[in-house]
Parts: structure tokens; sequence; C-alpha cells
């Protein structure tokens, strides 16, 4: 019988002490699920990425690079601190870190050395209070959500009631409300004369679903006509606009609500036209409420580009010529260079929010979807969400092979992908970037003030910059694309709140179109260099400049055989391909690495320190697991001397020491030396090649 675990909280424990994290995950790790972070820039990174799934920090006051108050410092701002309850456990117990921290918003504090019963209790009680408060504001959460889905809901429905009696397409109110949001969000960047702000253009944006309620009171034979209307038909439908708006004074609540206010505006006056020429009082210029221009507007280039009973649609072109040209009545010159900007935007808008039948299905499946999953609150959804993003974002940066960034400017932080990582040498993904020494000798303190100065002169308009820069990549220098994307806040001045972005290695670039240009010369499988090519380019290194020490690395996979006969051929295959990118990721930009036959590969680096250290660092980055196959790896190594001087010789040499790795167990490295010289040795998969 299956049975569902319950899910465990999860707690940060925020500490520089590894004994003080173990002391606290032995007292709460039966029951908890422990995250840890060494100094305040991890836990501010574990805060960022995990914030809405933590139920407690526990945050130690004296950690380097970033102290426990900096940490809630970053948590006020962010207002992080209003979800997750802090206990702040610390040696320091002087009366003002206790004020300080309780100002800062902690929860509690303990002090060391841990009594296990008090931590146990302090975090129990802490965790129960603040999951009873979060399901509270969860329940009043998901009550005023649906709550303004079902008003929502009702506007949308009453005033398709008039649509479909109208015969329009059933896409009107929303083309309308579309349209009126896209020329707000213009008018909004070219002028504050209408002293509008954000949050207006989703107010008027609503109200919009509601101009044309009062043609409700207009007769079927009349708003149906198929023919040219007369006199007296044509002043029956004019008189919607009135109807309208008194159906709206005559609601028995809310009369000073700005959405009632903004909804009469629109249904009364959403056919006066700029020039004074419209109905039904004959309002000119700016006498017509800035939310009924727009609405009025959007009304006739709706209508302009929909098919009607009475007329055949226009197309966008011919819609946008006829209001530019005066043919629909005359409109504000500002909304129609708001409409000449934003005319490409609204014809791909309007294509989104326009379906058929298989869209309308789609939408029917999604909604029995959801309805399936009705019990997760609102903020359990949120959750579900953000974890299968991130899972997303985890798998694309992984796959990529680029080194992917993210920075902050408060708290001043840079978060390198795991490969970004790798790739320059950095043991940690979070860092700060102008004081971080390791990432200054990568970088460049010059280079790097550069680009955040080119970085900072980008705009919300054209966030996207590049920078070509030199980078310090496995002990060379190269050069590198930055391509970044600056981020900014939503605020009517905004403000620059940091930037994504990656750094392509041009050398790699390179290299990737020459192999497009030279496919002959790399292995189709792997994509690693071939065995005639390898042997190539190692000759022309090894005589290009003697005296420079070199070594030449010969491996194979350990028992790959069996992992054919036991998996397939496909997951040999496979496994050859993932081995490869290990590979990759363990050399340094100017080595060579090739696939040589079979499972048999070759490496060939100059070094100039110890070569020992070196190749331990790759046989052990090249161990692991794939699938259910345990990697080993055999290797022989050969270095370049007066004896041992061109490519055969260092390739026989590199080829003994590895049938004495073999011969001696497998799973390991063995260096050539003269004792090897006379050994029996077997014909090699590069032998039968050759």
């Amino acid at each position: 019988m299956d049975v569902k675990r319950e899910k465990k909280y999860k707690i940060l424990v925020a500490d520089d002490s590894e004994m003080n994290r173990s002391i606290l995950a032995d007292i709460l790790g039966d029951e908890y699920e422990i995250l840890e972070a060494q100094n305040g820039l991890e836990a501010v990174a574990v805060l960022r990425e995990r914030g809405p799934e933590l139920s407690l920090v526990l945050l130690d006051i004296v950690m380097p690079g970033m102290d426990g108050f900096e940490v809630l410092a970053v948590m006020n701002k962010n207002r992080w601190i209003e979800d997750i309850p802090v206990i702040m456990i610390s040696a320091e117990s002087s009366a003002s870190h206790v004020d300080h921290a309780y100002e800062l918003g902690v929860t509690d504090y303990i002090s060391r050395p841990f009594d296990a019963a008090v931590v146990h209790r302090r975090v129990v009680n802490t965790i129960l209070l603040y999951a009873k408060q979060k399901k509270l504001v969860g329940m009043v959460s998901d009550q005023i959500y649906e709550k303004e889905r079902r008003s929502s809901l009702m506007i949308d429905i009453l005033s398709h009631i008039v649509e479909f009696r109208n015969g329009e397409s059933g896409l009107h109110v929303l083309h309308i409300h579309t349209i009126t949001e896209i020329l707000l969000e213009h008018l909004l960047q070219k002028t504050n004369k209408y002293s509008l702000k954000y949050s207006d253009i989703s107010l008027i944006s609503t109200a919009s679903a509601l101009h044309d309620i009062g043609k409700i009171s207009v007769p079927d034979e009349i708003l149906n006509k198929p023919g040219r209307l007369t006199k007296e038909e044509f002043e029956v439908i004019k008189t919607h606009s009135q109807v309208g708006a008194s159906m709206l004074t005559k609601l028995p609540f809310q009369q000073d609500e700005p959405f009632v206010k903004t909804a009469y505006e629109i249904c009364r006056w959403h056919h006066e036209r700029y020039d004074g020429k419209g109905y039904p009082d004959g309002l000119k210029g700016e006498e017509i409420p800035i939310a009924a221009q727009i609405v009025a507007l959007a009304d006739v280039y709706d209508a302009l580009t929909s098919e009607r009973v009475y007329k055949k649609a226009y197309s966008h072109e011919k819609a946008v010529e006829m209001i530019l040209n005066g043919e629909c009545g005359q409109f504000n010159p500002l909304l129609l260079e708001c409409l000449t900007e934003a005319a490409d935007m609204i014809r791909t808008e309007l294509n989104v929010h326009s379906f058929g039948p298989a869209s309308q299905r789609e939408i029917q499946k999604l909604t029995e979807e959801f309805r399936h999953h009705e019990e997760l609150s609102a903020s359990e959804r949120t959750l579900h969400l953000l974890e299968h993003e991130r899972e997303k974002y985890r798998f694309f940066a992984s796959m990529s092979m680029e080194i992917q960034f993210e920075y902050t400017v408060n708290p001043p932080m840079l978060t390198l992908s795991e490969w970004g990582a790798a790739r320059l040498g950095e043991k940690e993904l979070v860092m700060r970037p102008h004081k971080d020494k390791h990432f200054l000798e990568i970088f460049g303190k010059t280079q790097m003030e550069e680009f955040f100065r080119l970085l900072l002169k980008t705009t919300p308009e054209n966030p996207v910059m590049q920078y070509q820069c030199r980078i310090w990549v496995g002990g060379q220098e190269r050069w590198h694309r930055i391509i970044s994307r600056a981020t900014w806040s939503a605020d009517e001045k905004p403000q620059f709140l940091g930037a994504i972005g990656k750094a392509v290695d041009i050398h790699e670039e390179c290299t990737k179109m020459l192999d497009l240009e030279h496919s002959a010369s790399h292995d189709g499988m792997t994509g690693l260099l071939n065995y005639a090519s390898s042997k190539k380019i190692i000759q022309e290194r090894m005589a290009e400049v003697p005296g420079k020490r070199f070594a030449l690395i010969i491996l194979d996979l350990d028992y790959f055989k069996r992992a054919n006969d036991q998996h397939g051929h496909m997951f040999g295959d496979q496994l050859l391909k993932y081995f490869a990118g290990k590979l990759r990721q363990c050399i340094r930009g100017g080595d060579v690495v090739a696939r040589v036959g079979g499972d048999e590969f070759v490496i060939f680096l100059e070094y100039k320190a110890s070569l020992e250290q070196i190749v331990n660092r790759i046989f052990h980055s090249l161990l692991g697991e794939y699938g259910e196959f345990k990697i080993s790896v055999s290797m022989g190594v050969a270095k370049s001397s007066l004896l041992i001087s061109n490519y055969e010789m260092i390739l026989h040499c590199a080829d003994r020491a590895l049938y004495f790795a073999k011969r001696s167990g497998r799973g390991r490295y063995s260096f050539y030396d003269e004792t090897m010289k006379d050994m029996f040795s077997v014909i090699s998969p590069i032998d039968e090649e050759r």
C-alpha cells in the first residue's frame, strides 16, 4: 500500500562554523529538511532562489563576507522578513546586539552554547505560528482573488451579452481591452499631461468592457440590420451611450468608486470626437476624458478590422490609414502618434488574443485541468510554478555549456551558473564581484569597471548591451563576448536593479564555425577531434617550439564492453557522448582532446608546474556515474623529453603506460618510465585504426 509521505518543512541554517551547522542539523534533521549556508552571501543566494519554500532561518551574527545583520537588512529590503521567520543564534549576547536583531525583525534569539531542548521547542513554536499565519493569509488572498475573478467574470459576461446581441464575434471586448492597454502604455511613456499612473492602465482597460453596455436597450432589428440605417434608426443607436451611462448612475452602491466613475466616462463619451462632431454631448478636445478618448480610438480600429453584418473587415494597414486620414472622425493627435508607434504591436497582440475552435478546445482542456487541481491554494500553485521554472532554468543552463550569470545591485552579488563557475575555476557560485580577489584576477578590475559603466548606460527601452574583453580561463587569457540584459524596476522613474547575461568564448565560436567547414576532422559521434586531425595538430605543436614541456595522456573507459552487452549499443553511444562532454570540461583552452578509436581518447597538453597535479585533477573529474553504469578510467601518461621528442614516440610511451595501468588493476593512471620500455604490449585500438 502506498503511503503518502508528509512534506517536511525546510530550514536554512546560516553559520560559518561547520560544527555549529552539524549540531543544529543533528537536533532538527529528523523532523525538518536542513539547507546550509556557510556565510551571509550564500544565505542570501538561497533566500533569493528558494525563499518561498523556506519555513525558518537560523542565522548567526558573525560571518565572513556578509554578517547576519547585513543578511537581515537584505531580507527587510526585499520584504522576505515578512514571510520567513528568523531565529538569531549567536554567542554574541550583549543587549545592543539583541536589541538590534529584534529591530531588524528577528522572531527569537538563542545564545550559544546550544541547549537541544530549547532549540527544538522554539523552532517548533515559531514554525507552527508562521504556518498558521500563512494559512490564514493564503485563505484571505484566495478569497480576494476569487472575488476579483468573479467580478471580472461578471463584467465579461455582461459585456458579451451585448456583443452577441449585436452579432459580433465574441472578441470585441477582449480586443478593446488589449488595444486600450497598449495605447495607454505608450501614452504614459510619451507624456505626463494627463496625470495617469501605471495602476490606471488596468482600471481603464477593465472598465472598457462596459463601453457598449447601453446597446442592451436597442431593438434587435436595428442593432443587427444588415443594410444602411435610416436617420431615425441611427438616432436610436446613438442613445446607447446615454443609456449605458444612466445604468451606471442608477447603481444603488459604490458611486464614488474610481472604476464606476471611469466606466461612466467611457460609456457616455466614447463616441465623442476631438473636433466636437461626436455624440451625445458634442464635447471637444480635452473636454473629453482621456479614458473615453482612448476607448473611442480602440473601438473604431476594431470595428474597421472586424467583419459585421453590414460590412466586410478592412486590413490592419487600411484601418490605420483611414484613422490617420480622418475618415472616421478626428482624434487626439497624441493618441494618433501612439497608434502609429504601436501599430505593429497591436496587430501582433490581437493575433495572440484571437482564437478559433482549436484554441477554444485547448482553453476548455486547460480549464478542466485547473479544476482538477483546484484543491491547491494560490500560494501552493505559485510554489509549484516557481519550482518548475527553476528546474527548467537549471536544465537549460547546464545544457548550454555557457558562462551564465545574474547580477543584483542590492545586495551587490554575482551568481554564476554551475557550469560557468567550473569553467572559471570558481569554487563558489555567489560572490561580491568588487571584492572577490579571485574574480578580480580572472576578469580584471579595469575591464570590470568598464563593463559596469556600459551596463549603467542602458535604459529600460534599450536594455541589451554587448562587451568584448579578455578573461582568464584555465590559465589562459581568452577573448569573450559578454551579452547582457539590464533589469529595471517598474517605478515611474525606473531604478537599475541588475542584469542577466552570458559570456561567450570567441575562440570557441570560431572553432565551431571551423568545425562546420571541416567536419571531416572531427569524430561524428562525440564531436571531438578524430585520430588523424589530432595527430596533425600534436605533431605541429611539438615541432613548433622545441624544448617546451608537453604531455600526452591516453585513456579509455574500463568495462565499456560490459556496458554495451548489458544495456545495449545505444546506451554505449550515449555514454561515449556524455564522457566526451566531461573531457571537454576538464581540459584548458589550449589543450587537445580527441577520440582515437572505440572507447579510447587522448589528451595533449603543455604544462609548466606539477604534471602530477594536472593529471590527478583530470582523472578524478572523469569519475562518476552515467545511469546505472559506474564510470572508471585507466590512463597512461608520457612526457616529452630529448628522447621522446615527436608524436610517434610520445604516443608509443603513453600507450605502454596505459597497458601497465590496466595490468595493475584498472581504474588508475600510470606515468611512463624506462622500466616499461621492453614490456610486452598488446595491440591497442589505436594500432588497429592505424
